[in-house]
């Protein structure tokens, strides 16, 4: 089974692929795979690109995404699970189901609720976008 988890580093994100772990586990451990995949918005950024040399701002972000799975990856290599990580710029949602689309991931697992307080505020709306919009089941775990 491939398993895509949507990663941000937050609590949820974290939750969720402890669950995914267990799912793995449960299922077939030997033929699964999980991939990670963090996804930074990059609409806040865009205009520093005038004043910046080529590539800092992706540099930047590739280090963000990096270390926003660190913790992922440690519970990963921990479980003995098979992984890789994706990380990518652009609208979170659209994002998370361009690669689940790509890659055609069995399932896509994410917390209900990421890192922003606005995304908070609306209960989750990439966790939304991506339930309604996916082709693969979506698994949301509080």
């Amino acid at each position: 089974m491939k398993i895509l988890v949507a990663c941000d580093g937050s609590k949820p994100a974290l939750r969720a692929l402890r669950y995914a772990i267990k799912l793995v586990r449960q299922l077939t451990p030997e033929s699964s795979r999980i991939t990670l995949v963090n996804v930074h918005d990059d609409g806040s950024l865009r205009h520093a690109r005038f004043f910046v040399e080529p590539g800092v701002v992706e540099d930047y972000l590739r280090e963000l995404g990096e270390k926003d799975l660190r913790p992922a990856r440690k519970l990963l290599d921990t479980a003995g699970i098979r992984h890789d990580m994706v990380i990518r710029v652009g609208h979170v949602a659209e994002e998370i189901l361009d690669c689940a689309r790509a890659g055609r991931f069995d399932m896509i697992v994410l917390g209900a609720k990421g890192r922003s307080a606005i995304a908070d505020l609306l209960i989750g709306s990439v966790a939304h976008r991506v339930l309604n919009t996916a082709d693969a089941p979506v698994l949301l775990v509080r």
